[in-house]
């Protein structure tokens, strides 16, 4: 049996950057990250839009919004560092309606608590100057916003993860977790592993690992598929970089926008359905566990009395690309249907608690053996060195390792 001082189960950008910051802040401490896919990143980190996120829309104080701040900053370090292709293009929310300018203010309001230079306020003209072909009454320019493939900025973790003396295990799912005195034995699809600490990054399965573990949470991941169209490349004038919507404030997603790739391509979305499987990336993707599961949580149950309506129309729209094209067409009104074809679609796991609220911001539970990642949605792959840092730091209280 394998024995390690820490075990971080999940391969995605900020499991990678946990075991990254221990090793880091923790020389000669032996870690070993655990992925149950056959490769890193396979699930949200590898599914979302590549957007390096300013921290713009977080509550003043709140953990997104510290470690969105200081992740960026250190992302953007991280990849010119290590010669990763991203760019800080910087991109506009745009309001389209009347009713939308209070909005707009509380959010450019928010974005100064939150430190952001530069935001600069558009009017129509001044929008257009920015994205000739959106359409708009009022906008607001965010510099600090970029984009980049985060898969590729996973595997560098991992590099950096192998360099510092860890280990990478792909193809290792957690499916028993035994508590001892002197640490925890994990039993997995290759064999026993012991160690003294275990650290939960397993996102879509977060919960469920963390009740393997014995840790009554009282929340619950409910899954949301946000699925995307791609604009065709001869169509992709359209958008110059990112355009965004003044996002609705009572829930956590951002709305339709634009989102120009890394690599070029430009693509349109997401939405957010409902959906009846956790890793189901297609639109009849279903699992009766996770349904089932789902359905038997109270939270869920009070969460779905309470947003119904709003639930039936995220399906209408996801199953009409008539509907979804013409919300994207309050933003760039030149778009037609025929210029986008259906891509591809991410999963958010989203926390939500017993009484059904969505959590808001990230949610970290301890004892002296386990740390539990517990909500970790947008804007966690841009701020996943801070929450590394962040956890490495809840590390340093509760394990019994010292820390340099």
């Amino acid at each position: 049996m394998q024995a390690v001082d820490v075990v971080v189960v999940g391969g995605g950008v900020v499991g990678t950057a946990t075991a990254m910051a221990l090793l880091e802040r923790n020389p000669g401490l032996t870690v070993s990250v655990l992925e149950k896919e056959k490769r890193l990143a396979m699930h949200q980190t590898g599914h979302n839009s590549g957007v390096i996120h300013s921290g713009l829309y977080y509550r003043p104080g709140s953990l997104k919004a510290s470690t969105c701040k200081s992740g960026r900053d250190a992302l953007y370090r991280f990849c010119e560092e290590h010669g990763i292709a991203h760019e800080r293009c910087g991109k506009i929310v745009v309001a389209t309606r009347d009713d939308e300018i209070a909005a707009l203010d509380a959010l450019e309001q928010r974005g100064r608590e939150n430190g952001l230079d530069g935001l600069v306020r558009l009017d129509g003209a001044e929008l257009r100057r920015h994205e000739p072909h959106t359409a708009g009454i009022s906008g607001l320019f965010v510099p600090q916003t970029g984009i980049v493939d985060y898969s590729v900025v996973t595997e560098a973790y991992a590099d950096v993860i192998r360099a510092l003396g860890g280990l990478v295990l792909l193809n290792c799912k957690v499916e028993r977790v035994t508590r001892q005195k002197e640490g925890v034995v994990l039993g997995t699809s290759q064999g026993k592993l012991s160690c003294r600490f275990l650290i939960n990054c397993a996102g879509l399965q977060c919960d469920i690992l963390a009740r393997l573990c014995g840790f009554e949470t009282g929340v619950r991941i409910i899954p949301f598929r946000g699925e995307y169209y791609l604009v065709d490349p001869l169509r992709r004038g359209l958008v110059k970089n990112l355009i965004y919507p003044v996002p609705d404030p009572a829930f956590p997603f951002l709305g339709l926008h634009f989102t120009r790739l890394i690599g070029g391509e430009l693509e349109a979305g997401p939405n957010a359905v409902l959906s009846f499987r956790r890793e189901g990336y297609e639109r009849m993707s279903f699992s009766l566990r996770d349904t089932l599961e789902m359905f038997g949580f109270a939270g869920f149950r009070k969460l779905a009395r309470r947003y119904w309506r709003t639930g039936i129309q995220e399906y209408r729209r996801s199953f009409s690309k008539r509907l979804f094209v013409a919300d994207l067409k309050r933003l760039v009104p030149e778009l037609l249907a025929e210029d986008v074809t259906p891509g591809g679609a991410g999963i958010r796991a989203q926390a939500v608690d017993s009484e059904g609220r969505l959590l808001d911001d990230f949610c970290i539970v301890a004892d002296d053996r386990m740390i539990h990642l517990l909500n970790a949605p947008s804007p966690a792959a841009t701020a996943s060195i801070s929450i590394g840092r962040e956890i490495a730091e809840h590390a340093a209280k509760h394990f019994k390792f010292n820390a340099s």
